[in-house]
């Protein structure tokens, strides 16, 4: 086996090496960084005493249930939870330390150790769930040693990184690994842009820092993805590009006050690409625009594609929410959209996101099913539907409210493209590739042109029962 000698090497291949020590970098940190414990009471109205089982199938197990029926139920018992977790200090003249909402959240006492083993209670300045950050505020007794916020935009895959935390309340833990990849989306929230690491963290290290080469924090340790709760090398870490605005609003106003753009969103998936006449799948399916929100005034219309918001290119859909949600409260930004194949740009001013639900995706969920109507309504069977004239009568039976126009959907073959998009009875037609419908008909001619046109799909839009909107795309095959 051959192994190369350092002269064999490339020069960039020498220079990139990691580390030899990290002693020094360490050593000017960990005073920084804090345990935060914490204390909550609860009082459940129930026994804490797990109730016992017999085996499945013993002939026990009526004598378990009899012995134990009495015994529930014996009236509240308070009991004090307790956890453990980490945070660093970004301010020492103000003792303003930055940790997890997860760590804190419902404590009714929290209190910070410091390296040197002194102990400070800590109060609450503010906590956001959506990125899971929250700052403290300790009053300090002597000079605190405080770390700087880095740019973590500036990082590369392959860089060196150093996690100090308190894993399993052991206190204050080095490890060093690389950032495995940038711009992870774990379904954590609605914001998620996670730096991931190979750097060990472990319960006990979320909300501690994780820095560069350099001392700078460029990350808020705060997942992990393990079977065993231990580390396996998958950690995740908020970066500062998207945590500092959040710290600054924590800060100042106790809470944070996000830009909103008033719509509801979905992916652009590539058959809705497609139906689009787009080149590729890019940006944010305006799925429905909220009553009284910044752009209800037609300003930006269902079934637009946001692919540029305030001069940021919106990727994909879940670009758009950060962006927006980062942008100030009553700036006015430009938007780029695509309106029936051809690109617009429109004035909006921001308004504030007040309501966690205001920019959730289009609910699609539902299962088939079909109703009984009069045998007399006009119906026609297109693409594995039977759709059908929106009467009175239609609107009672599924229960449609009156604000929505368009064609009922009456049944839904269970084996066909609709079903598989997860259409049921009572959706509502309200437009086949962009082009309002009001008659089975309609439908029937849309179809039918869209394929004379050579299109694979068509896309609908479609209400639900409460006039929510959504965007589906059936294959015409």
């Amino acid at each position: 086996m051959l192994v190369a000698s350092p002269a064999m090497m490339p020069a960039s291949a020498q220079s990139n090496h990691g580390p030899s020590s990290v002693a020094d970098l360490a050593e000017g940190l960990l005073d920084a960084v804090v345990n935060i414990s914490t204390s909550q009471n609860i009082g459940d109205g129930k026994r804490t005493q797990p109730r016992m089982q017999a085996p499945d199938g013993s002939p026990f197990q009526d004598f378990f249930d009899e012995f134990f029926k009495d015994r529930q139920g014996q009236g509240p018992r308070n009991r004090k939870v307790s956890s453990l977790g980490s945070g660093f200090v970004i301010d020492a003249e103000e003792g303003i330390i930055v940790t997890n909402n997860h760590v804190i959240d419902g404590a009714d006492s929290i209190e910070v150790n410091f390296a040197d083993g002194s102990k400070l209670k800590a109060e609450l300045v503010g906590a956001d769930s959506k990125t899971d950050l929250a700052v403290l505020k300790v009053e300090p007794v002597k000079p605190l040693t405080e770390v700087p916020l880095g740019e973590s935009d500036a990082m590369r895959i392959g860089d060196w990184v150093m996690a100090i935390g308190n894993p399993f309340g052991l206190g204050g833990t080095v490890t060093v690994g690389i950032i495995s990849a940038r711009g992870r989306d774990i379904n954590s929230g609605p914001y998620d842009n996670f730096i991931q690491t190979d750097a060990a963290i472990n319960r006990g290290n979320s909300g501690g820092p994780l820095f560069n080469m350099n001392g700078e924090v460029i990350g808020i340790n705060t997942a992990i993805i393990s079977p065993s709760g231990g580390s396996i090398g998958i950690g995740f870490a908020v970066p500062t590009e998207l945590a500092i605005n959040v710290i600054d609003q924590l800060r100042e106003f106790g809470e944070t006050r996000r830009g909103w753009l008033g719509v509801r969103i979905q992916p652009v998936t590539d058959e809705i690409a497609e139906s689009l006449g787009m080149d590729d799948a890019r940006g944010a399916l305006v799925a429905g625009v909220i009553r009284g929100g910044p752009v209800d005034d037609g300003s930006i219309e269902p079934g637009d594609v946001i692919i540029r918001f305030d001069g940021k290119d919106v990727d994909a859909m879940r670009d758009l929410p950060r962006a927006v949600a980062e942008s100030p409260v009553g700036k006015a930004v430009d938007v780029i959209v695509i309106r029936k194949g051809e690109e617009q740009t429109v004035k909006v001013t921001l308004g504030r996101l007040e309501d966690n639900d205001q920019l959730a995706s289009a609910d699609e969920s539902g299962e088939d099913g079909a109703a009984d109507l009069p045998d007399t309504l006009s119906t026609v069977d297109v693409l594995g539907m039977t759709v059908a004239e929106l009467t009175d009568e239609g609107r009672q039976e599924f229960a449609i409210a009156d604000s929505v126009e368009g064609v009922v959907i009456t049944a839904v073959d269970p084996d066909s493209a609709a079903a598989d998009k997860r259409i049921e009875p009572g959706d509502v037609i309200v437009e086949i590739a962009q082009e309002s419908v009001m008659t089975p008909q309609d439908v029937e001619e849309r179809i039918s042109a869209l394929k004379k046109d050579g299109r694979r799909n068509a896309l609908l839009m479609l209400a639900g029962r409460t006039g929510e909107l959504r965007f589906v795309t059936v294959r015409m095959d």
